[in-house]
């Protein structure tokens, strides 16, 4: 069977869990006093699934502490800077301790960052420009409805907030009541609004929070969002409680009380997680959970709270862990220099000449991650790098020069190549580890160095295979490697035509257009069309996106060709109105057949369709609902967007690669 996990991840106390994702490892961090006397315990993951506990983070301030809460800790630059509130519940600041290593231990840096009574749940939110922002929450003891909520404030460097917090998000509604009648605040009634996680998406941004009272079923998980980060406006929230539901809440009879999360990417570096905090069965601690999370058009979603069996988070197609010198789970082609593996590091030790590492796969679309060092900082002259290459020719390469105080980009545009020079910050050290993202489509190319020191996309003139690591006159270190199958189109391109992102059509078809962060079809009038795009893994799990904004005459205007083959077994599922609601429609045994959807299903509003490919079968989702389960061809080439009589908006299509064992049966319901 496949194999699944089930919440809570972690059946032990672990509140507030934050999670850092470091050298492709997961390490949690969570509010409280260790079983080891120490603050803020520490548990340690490589597929967010499978927890390791470790020691406590800090040691105590003093005995006048005697609340440690809502830890979150930041990589930079070679440092752990934890984020931590403290005090004795009734009065309480966020202070910052730093480490060298996500085990800690974590020193308190002897900073008190906030300057109100009571501040609680720091968050840091780094922009696309590099600008720092910290949310955390304060009270408002005016406001119309007195409590607690977020604020975000400019940090000025990593110690020192500007002093200028604005409101985010206030309470307003009655499901964010903490208390009708706060003893502690003489009895007026309390609202909450809590825990601030901020994500950047198609420029907008989105902070999630919490509401209600942890310790009742009330608590629950909610977002609002803005154009805008610096405004004196509150932001848009999303959920009142009553027509709109929170995003996670508590589910009678089986989870008491979601809430307080983080939001990190998983093991295949595409898929988002909410991890979050849900009350025991014992109703004693509050435990460990995970759940998928994404975005439908401009609207946030969590595929939970979930509780029963999910499938593991897809693993990447290569990962490694460089542990030690006899397992490698990777193959490598080593040409120069002298290549050592083991302590989670692949070292090159010779400083005079070139070297090369190359991973031995031949894969078509790819998300890669790995971090890099050069040990002797700025002492040495020579350069680490990280290449792509198309067949045997190399397409780009990403170069640290600490002499010239540059990352620099060369990449094979058409018939030339280009160069671009990225300066780094004065005290960019080379000598600690910095992660190098790339995301391969085709020959669409998205690289980044630290998510925004670098930030560059292109399309080049060959479609990369494989990648390098590439060192000149230096020793280096490569760590926390993966490598996983798949790509995905947000549509958030200048490029008009899908041609320049791999997708195909008829000749002559112009109805397929970009624009507005979408993929239109504009197509009310005429025949139907098909927009294909591929290869495909042999397995996958694919997310569709989709919203109809105008309704076909006939039942049907818009559909997927989710598994594309060489023979007619290739079916189309198509959104359909019926008499009493909306279905998607599909042939099967050479009868029409009908997979109903929620009598809630709004085609006018963006729907996720989730598939999972599995050798010749293939499950249909809506959201976290199977829909139901359909035969199709085992080789599969593409997969297809079908557009008739309507004008249709898709904003995400992802694929990622799945390991499938055929011998090993799928489990009958992976998401449920």
């Amino acid at each position: 069977m496949q194999q699944t996990y089930l919440n809570p991840v972690h059946n032990r106390s672990c509140p507030d869990p934050f999670v850092l994702k470091y050298l492709n490892e997961y390490w949690c961090y969570c509010t409280g006093i260790w079983h080891d006397g120490r603050c803020f315990g520490i548990l340690r993951s490589r597929d967010l699934v499978h927890w390791e506990e470790l020691g406590g983070a800090l040691a105590p301030l003093d005995q006048q502490a005697t609340c440690y809460w809502a830890p979150e800790v930041i990589y930079d630059n070679g440092r752990f800077l934890m984020y931590y509130s403290v005090g004795n519940e009734e009065r309480m600041q966020i202070r910052v301790a730093s480490a060298t290593h996500p085990a800690g231990p974590f020193i308190d840096q002897g900073v008190r960052l906030t300057k109100e009574d009571f501040a609680i749940d720091a968050h840091v939110f780094i922009d696309n420009d590099g600008t720092r922002w910290m949310f955390y929450a304060t009270d408002f003891l005016e406001h119309t409805h007195i409590g607690t909520g977020t604020v975000c404030d400019k940090m000025l460097d990593e110690f020192t907030l500007a002093g200028n917090a604005q409101p985010v998000t206030r309470a307003r509604y009655p499901w964010q009541v903490y208390d009708p009648e706060r003893k502690e605040k003489g009895g007026v009634c309390w609202y909450t609004v809590e825990g601030p996680f901020v994500l950047k998406h198609k420029q907008r941004y989105f902070q999630i929070f919490s509401s209600g009272n942890w310790q009742q079923a009330s608590y629950g998980v909610s977002y609002a969002s803005s154009d805008r980060l610096a405004t004196a406006e509150e932001w848009e929230q999303f959920a009142d409680g009553e027509q709109v539901l929170p995003i996670l809440r508590t589910v009678p009879g089986q989870v008491i009380g979601p809430g307080h999360n983080s939001v990190v990417r998983g093991p295949d570096n595409q898929q988002l997680f909410c991890v979050y905090h849900r009350w025991a069965e014992d109703a004693q601690a509050r435990v460990l959970a995970i759940d998928p999370m994404d975005w439908a058009g401009d609207r946030l979603l969590v595929l939970g709270p979930s509780y029963q069996p999910q499938p593991l988070p897809v693993m990447p197609l290569y990962a490694d862990y460089f542990d030690n010198q006899d397992d490698e789970t990777v193959k490598w082609q080593y040409t120069g220099g002298q290549w050592r593996r083991g302590a989670g590091v692949l070292k090159q030790n010779e400083t005079e000449g070139e070297a090369e590492a190359r991973c031995l796969t031949q894969t078509v679309n790819f998300v890669a991650e790995v971090s890099l060092r050069l040990p002797n900082g700025l002492s040495g002259e020579g350069t680490a790098a990280i290449k792509l290459i198309a067949e045997k020719d190399d397409v780009l390469l990403l170069t640290l020069l600490p002499e010239a105080g540059q990352a620099v980009l060369a990449a094979q545009l058409a018939e030339y190549w280009i160069h671009e020079n990225f300066s780094l910050p004065k005290n960019f050290d080379y000598s600690a580890f910095h992660l190098v993202r790339l995301e391969v489509n085709g020959l669409r190319v998205r690289v980044t160095l630290d998510d925004y020191l670098v930030q560059w996309e292109q399309q080049l003139a060959a479609a990369p295979q494989s990648l390098a690591f590439k060192t000149k006159n230096a020793t280096a270190e490569f760590a926390g490697f993966a490598l996983t199958s798949g790509w995905q189109d947000w549509f958030a391109t200048d490029e008009a035509d899908p041609a320049a992102l791999g997708w195909q059509t008829t000749a002559n078809e112009d109805r397929w257009r970009i624009s507005e962060q979408q993929l239109w079809f504009l197509g009310p009038h005429g025949e139907g069309s098909i927009l294909t795009k591929g290869p495909l893994p042999a397995n996958y799990e694919l997310v569709i996106n989709a919203k109809l904004l105008s309704e076909p005459e006939t039942g049907e205007g818009y559909g997927f060709y989710p598994a594309l083959g060489a023979d007619a077994a290739s079916p189309l599922l198509t959104v359909e109105r019926q008499e009493d609601g909306w279905a998607l429609g599909f042939m099967a045994q050479d009868e029409r057949q009908l997979f109903a959807l929620p009598s809630k299903f709004d085609p006018a509003t963006t729907q996720q369709f989730r598939f999972r490919k599995e050798q010749n079968r293939l499950k249909v989702y809506l959201e976290a609902e199977l829909l139901g389960e359909i035969e199709v061809p085992i080789e599969v080439t593409m997969l297809g967007l079908y557009g008739f009589r309507a004008i249709v908006a898709f904003d995400l299509v992802r694929v990622t690669g799945l390991q499938i064992d055929p011998e090993k049966a799928p489990d009958d319901n992976p998401y449920d």
